[in-house]
């Protein structure tokens, strides 16, 4: 390791593996994946080389949003076990070197949280400015058109109150006034807690959600893109409802706490049409979060050239700007290979997909399975748990596809994640490709993401390296990366066709190749990396 490498935080340029709870591993055969699942399969997570761990929410819930609706920030599910269990996965994790991310959503709570039962129980109770609450129109209609997520209004009417409350999302996810600094003092209390139980850090969900605007003016309509709308929330452009321009001062002060722990990581997940903006603004300097990602890749159709120097080309390395981080997949989005190829050409170009998320600038975060090249699984309508899917089917594609058991072993029918009826099926395909098959195959997409992230945290040009050249020949894309007086250039065949290298131009030392690719020529979906 370099002096200039041993002096970055950790996190900067690591690789983050993603794991959904109730798909990862069930330990009491209760058909949900829960924490001493997870603690017991974290020798696997460790042994890719990745530097730590998100886990997405295990709190306390109804799940009727599958834990992002929280009822109590401060315990475990049931489901998923206690907070000793939680304690040592954690010391399990920082046995093997792996830190540990936690999800926390911030926006809202459940419906079910003893902050809304108290505030929801009278206008002038201590809590009752903990949410966001508004007087009907005169005619008795919502404050504003403001629409949620998952389809219909952003308002429900509560009698109890004689007003109606915000939610961007299920009804039942009630809308936290974020406005309000007592609320910010009680999300703080809560991020300190788990702090105190040693997490290294967290992703925070729906980060631009956090704050409205408080003259809850209307939402324009949107302009017609072209494409399909399947909800009313697609016809508004949401500029009231979200991201409003107070949210930076809440992550400064989220910044001030997380400061006073040591080497404390912070990722904010940011969705919508003006998240390039925001997402900068919310890791300016050396005062907001460390990092954000977007879905540049997650629900992008195709994978090209374009696609990845116009993510890259918006997080310039140069002073005050903050540092990107990258998913192809996760559990809100459809498996990348069952997007990008044809299922002919699956295997190699996992294997060219593995090389690529290796070599970006930034962060990168792989979702379990991802390793295993696991795909989209056609779930059935009678079989939906998914609630925007329930609601918009069959014009929304389930969330449900992509949060499958995984397959730990061959030869039986759960695939090895512990119970007889998993709360989702492990789908056909994804049988054959389990941990246990892969193990021992030197050739197995397991092995090579193994390998990718051996040579991308070997170089410090790949790991926290500058951009010095990205560019576009069609299907190929090159990229070049510089640090500490290195240089890495990747050469990457994006398309179905082969293609030529110019003479000379990739010699050099070979750091890493797939699917055949010579100094000369890359064929479909080959990749060569070299050192110069």
């Amino acid at each position: 390791m370099s002096a200039s490498q041993s002096s970055m935080p950790w996190w900067k340029g690591a690789a983050i593996y993603q794991i959904y709870p109730r798909s990862f591993m069930d330990s009491n055969g209760d058909g949900i994946g829960d924490l001493p699942g997870i603690t017991a399969k974290l020798d696997h997570v460790a042994s890719l080389g990745v530097d730590g761990i998100w886990i997405s929410p295990f709190f306390a819930s109804p799940m009727k949003d599958f834990g992002y609706d929280v009822s109590d920030y401060r315990d475990v599910d049931p489901i998923f076990g206690t907070l000793d269990d939680f304690d040592a996965l954690v010391a399990r994790a920082h046995e093997l070197g792996l830190k540990v991310l936690i999800d926390q959503v911030y926006s809202h709570t459940s419906d079910e949280h003893a902050w809304f039962e108290e505030s929801r129980a009278s206008r002038d109770n201590p809590r009752a400015d903990w949410y966001v609450w508004a007087d009907p129109k005169a005619d008795g209609s919502p404050p504003s058109n403001w629409q949620s997520v998952f389809g219909g209004p952003a308002w429900t009417w509560d009698a109890r109150r004689g007003q109606y409350y915000l939610h961007n999302f299920l009804a039942s996810q009630p809308q936290l006034n974020l406005h309000n600094v007592d609320v910010q003092d009680a999300v703080l209390d809560v991020m300190r807690f788990w702090l105190d139980r040693g997490v290294d850090g967290y992703r925070i969900d729906a980060l631009n959600f956090a704050m409205h605007d408080p003259e809850l003016k209307d939402n324009p309509p949107a302009p017609d893109n072209g494409k399909q709308r399947t909800r009313p929330f697609d016809f508004q452009l949401r500029i009231h409802n979200q991201s409003h321009p107070d949210i930076p001062d809440f992550i400064a002060r989220i910044r001030k706490l997380t400061d006073q722990y040591d080497a404390i990581f912070t990722v904010a997940e940011v969705g919508g049409d003006d998240a390039d903006r925001e997402m900068k603004l919310f890791t300016l300097g050396e005062s907001h979060l460390n990092s954000a990602y977007g879905f540049d890749f997650l629900y992008a159709d195709a994978l090209t050239p374009g696609l990845v120097c116009d993510a890259l080309g918006m997080w310039p390395d140069k002073e005050g700007m903050g540092w990107p981080s990258w998913a192809f997949e996760n559990h809100d989005a459809p498996r990348a290979l069952s997007r990008w190829c044809a299922p002919e050409d699956r295997p190699a170009y996992a294997r060219m997909k593995a090389l690529l998320l290796a070599v970006l600038r930034g962060n990168i975060i792989i979702y379990q399975g991802e390793e295993l090249g696991l795909t989209q699984v056609d779930i059935p309508f009678d079989q939906l748990h998914d609630p925007e899917a329930i609601a918009n089917w069959p014009l929304t594609l389930s969330r449900d596809g992509a949060r499958t058991p995984m397959p730990w072993k061959d030869g039986c029918g759960c695939a090895g994640f512990g119970s007889d009826t998993p709360w989702l099926p492990v789908g056909e395909d994804n049988f054959g490709r389990s941990v246990e098959r892969q193990e021992n195959d030197p050739a197995s997409l397991l092995n090579h993401t193994r390998a990718m992230l051996k040579m991308r945290n070997a170089h410090p040009a790949l790991r926290y390296g500058a951009i010095s050249r990205c560019e576009i020949r069609g299907d190929m894309l090159v990229l070049e990366r510089v640090a500490d007086g290195e240089m890495v250039t990747a050469f990457i065949n994006t398309g179905g066709e082969q293609l030529s290298l110019q003479p000379g131009e990739a010699a050099g030392k070979v750091l890493a190749t797939v699917n055949d690719a010579t100094a000369s020529r890359l064929p479909p979906f080959a990749a060569l990396v070299v050192q110069p």
